[in-house]
């Protein structure tokens, strides 16, 4: 594995990751659809591990690679800001330009009525999970295996429910459980696209590795925040989302002290 390129690592870590949204959608496949408070719970453990991933994994990572010893404190800080700024702003510029539909709350973005229902689904869940796929690629590309394992690990825990999620409400659109699973499967082929940018971009160009690990926080934050709190706390059990949540935090932490 030393021999693989980061890249390669890069996209295959994520596509492996990726690969677990459509193992956590499996369930829709045999009927066997868990209560929504359990749904939350598994969404809430998703919120987690991609808030923990963000800080451990990506952002202080990218504090410690902007410092140098001619740099005053506060560059590494200001750098690392501004990149996270910049990841959040990026989502954002996405799911305001990208017409595409939220489970819940309904259609976002420029008018696309000539578009199916199927692609809106499709569009939303692409600005999901090309941050998520981005993130793995700029591990293993800032650290090879050591700096990448962690991350496509914690991310392909939670694309499991993730993947259920959007295939149970697929169900809910009136899909057939076999088209909902495909398209679920389908929405995690998105991430080794962006784990090949990610780790392409911070490998190739070392000067740039603080703002790639920075940046992919911070799309990573906004999908926390803009996607999965909002939707665990909507049909009142915040308090298992949140459960979840500290689990998915904690579990991340330990696996990536261990892993690294």
């Amino acid at each position: 594995m030393q021999h693989i390129s980061p890249i390669w690592l890069g996209a295959l870590g994520s596509l492996l990751a990726g690969l677990m949204t459509a193992a956590g959608a499996v369930p829709v496949l045999f009927g066997r659809l868990p209560s929504r408070a359990t749904r939350d719970l598994l969404l809430g453990f998703s919120a987690g591990v991609m808030l923990s991933a963000s800080f451990f994994s990506l952002i202080i990572p990218a504090l410690e690679a902007a410092a140098t010893p001619e740099r005053a404190a506060m560059v590494p800080a200001a750098i690392v800001c501004v990149a996270i700024l910049l990841g959040m702003g990026a989502v954002a510029l996405l799911n305001e330009t990208l017409p595409h539909e939220h489970f819940r709350s309904g259609r976002e973005g420029p008018e696309a009525a000539s578009l199916r229902r199927v692609w809106l689904f499709i569009f939303a869940i692409t600005i999901h999970n090309f941050p998520e796929g981005m993130a793995v690629g700029v591990g293993f590309g800032a650290h090879g295996l050591q700096g990448g394992l962690p991350l496509a690990i914690g991310i392909g825990l939670q694309n499991a429910p993730e993947g259920l999620a959007v295939a149970v409400a697929l169900l809910g659109e009136g899909y057939t459980p076999l088209r909902a699973w495909g398209i679920a499967a389908l929405t995690g082929l998105v991430e080794p696209v962006g784990g090949a940018i990610g780790a392409g971009i911070v490998s190739l160009a070392q000067p740039l590795l603080p703002w790639g690990l920075a940046f992919a926080a911070g799309a990573m934050l906004y999908v926390i925040s803009h996607e999965i709190i909002p939707e665990t706390h909507r049909s009142g059990h915040q308090n298992k989302a949140t459960l979840g949540l500290a689990i998915g935090l904690v579990l991340m932490l330990f696996l990536d002290v261990w892993l690294a």
